[in-house]
This record gives structure tokens, C-alpha cells and sequence, in this order.
């Protein structure tokens, strides 16, 4: 006699039912690419749809993105989604208009940057872009300078943030810098402009920042073993770079990474400063530009490019690395392999390179501001309040004063990102959908 299965109660089979969510990446530049991959893959629970645009006609993606979407990307945007997550660059308010079906679903807004908080003379660029120009010295915008092309841009990251039902930012400073941004722009507006915005945007708002992937740690662990390229490290907590190997006879050159975009924003003028005085001082010192570079770009980095050159010739030491390391597993295996990571920037919302360098053994070198006081530890910050040749000096003292110290054998404090990473940020970011779902 056979014996029927009994039918499966409906409330098993809805618990079976997995949540669908929209993911929108406008302007899918790197560290734009490395949060929604790192996010992805940390909630394999959830399946994810996922439509990018690429990062280049900064101007136009940011305000025709929604017009992109809407007409191209139909039959996607009309599915049922449970959860709307976009970046700050999304034209949501206009998107939502032209797509009514998007108006009913929770949406999370993550800010990567601000519009308000780009340094003055230095317009966001991509491959295809006009290059950005050149000063001896930048400073964060105000809304009272900012160039008209950045307005619409600012405009549209308030609106898609009185859109969302929650707003996310990579660092406190980011969501600071933000928030004053918009108070100043707000009160410069000519009338009926809506008491309360600011603080509206503030309630529905939070500090998250980019998970890094555990892949990234443990790649670092890797490096660190033993019988990786005969330098023993040590795990991330007690972490002691290649430079502790430093004596006073050792004649081994300082091995320095700067890995940013070779653009006005990162600091070019800065880094020529900064390594014409560490020329001057003559320490043994190799640079590796590492940063992606476009078809133009600041009239430093050739001035740069010969001084260097000069340098390794008098010295006889072989050259740094001076290209954009596309592969991963080289880009790591560098960082793995330098003293000390530089940054110069001008701008830094939560400073991804600067973090992944540190995750692969190197000592930062970064300015006292931005967003890098919420992880770095002050003994690595450089003072950037004066003229361009006083901030050289101090982050010149910074990086001859690491040397010193692992010539005397003296402790200098760990870096510690255990935050950031992926697995200890799951829980929180779980969180921030839950409450959406």
C-alpha cells in the first residue's frame, strides 16, 4: 500500500521565499564596484539584481542616469523587488517618476562621497572625461563656491536622500561634510525653500562604511606566513611592517606606496613636494605610483616622473613601479611588499587604499583630516593646516621618524581595521535591510 507524502503546509513554502533586491551602481567606479561586489557576496541569502553604468561623463551620468534606466533597463526595473539599494549618485527622484512601480518599494541610499566636499578646481573625471585642473593648494568646497556643472549634482544627492526611507554613509566625516554642504546651499537659495531638510535627512541617517572582504585579510595573512618571500610578519592585531627590518647600516631602500587616481584630488602637487624633500634628506627611497591613470594628468606627475628618475640614478637603486596595476593579485602582492602607504589626498570619504595597504602590512602616512582620524591612529597623521611646503615638511618628519623608530627598535602602534572587514560589518548591515525588508 502506498502511502501518500503529505502536502507541504504554505507557510513552509513561504519561508522558502527568497528576498529580492535591486541594486543600482550609476557610476561604477572602483571603490563603487568593490562595496557592491563585497555586498553581494556577504548575503548569499538574498538574490541580487544588479545594473551599472560605467564611470566616465561624470556630468551626464549622474543626471541622465535615470533617463538611461528607464527606457533601456524596462523590464527589469518593472520586476518585484522587495528592497530598492542605490548609491548617492542615483537620480532616484527622477528614475521613481519615470518608473511609478519603484515608488512602492523601501529604498536604502548609500553615499560613497559628497558633492560638497570635493576640493575646489577639481571636477570629477573618468577615461573620457576633460582632465581636471591643477593648483598649488585645494580646499573642500562650500556652497558658496561650488562650480555651477557640481550644483545639479548636489541637488540631486539631497533629493534622492529625501527619497530613501534610509541613508547610509561610508564615514562620519562624509555624513558631516554632507550635512553642513547642504545647510549652506540651502540657505543661498533665492526662496521657498523648506524649513527642516537638513534635519529631516539627518534622522533616516547612519554611518556604515565599505565592508572589505575577508579575502582581503586573509590574503594578508598569507603574506605575512613565514615562508612568504622569506619576510616573516605579524598577524593584522600586532601588526609590524618590512620596515622594523631598518638598522642604522642597512642600506635597503625605503620601499613607499602612493596608490591613488592621478588626479587634482589626490594631491599631486603635495607628493612632488613632499618627495623633493625626501631627495633632499638622502634616504635610500623607492616610490611606486600605483593609482590609475587617464589619458591626461597634473602637470606634476612629469616633473614628478623626472626627479624620481634622477633620484634612482644617484642612489643606484632600481626604479619603483610607475603603472596601474590591473591585476588584484599583483596590486596586493606590491602592497604586501611595501614599508610605508602615502597619502596626499584632498579628499578622502573613507580611503579604501589607504585601508587596504595598512590591511597588507604597510604603516600609513596621511593627513590629519578627512576621514582618516576615524581609523588611523595619530602618530601616522601629518599636519595639512599650512601652505603646501609646511605640510610637506610634517609628512616628511612622519615618514623619517617611522624609519628612526624601527632603527632603534622602538614600538609604534597598530593599525587595526578588524571594523572593516566583512564578516564583523555583516551583522550591522543585515541589520540596516532587515528593517527595510
Amino acid at each position: 500500500m502506498t502511502v501518500p507524502h503529505p502536502a507541504k503546509k504554505p507557510a513552509a513554502r513561504a519561508r522558502t521565499v527568497r528576498r529580492q533586491i535591486l541594486l543600482l551602481s550609476p557610476y561604477d567606479a572602483y571603490s563603487h564596484q568593490q562595496w557592491r561586489l563585497t555586498l553581494v557576496a556577504m548575503f548569499p541569502e538574498f538574490d541580487w539584481t544588479v545594473l551599472t553604468l560605467p564611470p566616465r561623463y561624470f556630468s551626464w551620468r549622474v543626471r541622465g542616469n535615470s533617463l538611461s534606466w528607464a527606457f533601456e533597463q524596462q523590464d527589469i526595473l518593472r520586476r518585484r523587488f522587495d528592497l530598492l539599494v542605490c548609491t548617492s549618485l542615483t537620480d532616484l527622484s527622477g528614475l521613481r517618476g519615470l518608473v511609478p512601480s519603484l515608488t512602492a518599494i523601501p529604498t536604502l541610499v548609500y553615499f560613497h562621497e559628497n558633492q560638497f566636499a570635493y576640493p575646489a578646481n577639481g571636477m570629477k573625471t573618468g577615461p573620457n572625461d576633460k582632465p581636471s585642473k591643477t593648483s598649488n593648494r585645494g580646499e573642500p568646497k562650500s556652497a558658496q563656491n561650488i562650480p555651477a556643472e557640481s550644483v545639479e549634482a548636489a541637488m540631486l544627492s539631497i533629493y534622492s536622500a529625501l527619497c530613501a526611507d534610509q541613508v547610509l554613509f561610508n564615514s562620519q566625516w562624509n555624513f558631516q561634510s554632507f550635512l553642513s554642504g547642504c545647510e549652506q546651499l540651502l540657505r543661498k537659495l533665492p526662496d521657498h525653500v523648506p524649513a527642516g531638510i537638513c534635519q529631516l535627512m539627518a534622522r533616516k541617517s547612519e554611518v556604515q562604511p565599505v565592508p572589505l572582504p575577508d579575502s582581503l585579510f586573509e590574503a594578508a595573512l598569507s603574506a605575512r606566513a613565514p615562508d612568504a618571500q622569506g619576510s616573516p610578519l605579524m598577524p593584522p592585531a600586532t601588526l609590524t611592517p618590512h620596515v622594523q627590518s631598518f638598522h642604522p647600516t642597512d642600506t635597503s631602500p625605503l620601499e613607499i606606496v602612493w596608490n591613488h587616481r592621478h588626479e587634482f584630488d589626490k594631491g599631486p602637487a603635495l607628493l612632488l613636494a613632499i618627495v623633493q624633500r625626501l631627495v633632499q634628506s638622502n634616504l635610500p627611497f623607492r616610490l611606486h605610483l600605483l593609482g590609475q591613470r587617464f589619458r591626461q594628468r597634473p602637470d606634476e606627475f612629469a616633473e614628478l616622473d623626472s626627479l624620481l628618475e634622477s633620484h634612482y640614478q644617484s642612489q643606484q637603486i632600481t626604479p619603483g613601479i610607475n603603472r596601474w596595476l590591473e591585476n588584484r593579485n599583483d596590486y596586493l602582492q606590491q602592497l604586501s611588499e611595501a614599508d610605508i602607504v602615502l597619502s596626499t589626498a584632498l579628499h578622502d570619504f573613507q580611503g579604501l587604499s589607504v585601508q587596504e595597504a595598512c590591511i597588507m602590512g604597510c604603516l600609513p602616512v596621511v593627513p590629519d583630516a578627512l576621514a582618516y582620524p576615524e581609523f588611523i591612529p595619530p602618530d601616522y597623521r601629518y599636519d595639512n593646516s599650512g601652505v603646501i611646503e609646511q605640510q610637506a615638511a610634517s609628512a616628511t618628519e612622519r615618514i623619517l621618524g617611522i624609519v628612526a623608530a624601527r632603527q632603534a627598535s622602538s614600538a609604534l602602534p597598530a593599525v587595526d581595521l578588524t571594523a572593516v572587514r566583512a564578516s564583523h560589518r555583516r551583522a550591522d548591515w543585515l541589520d540596516h535591510l532587515n528593517k527595510l525588508l
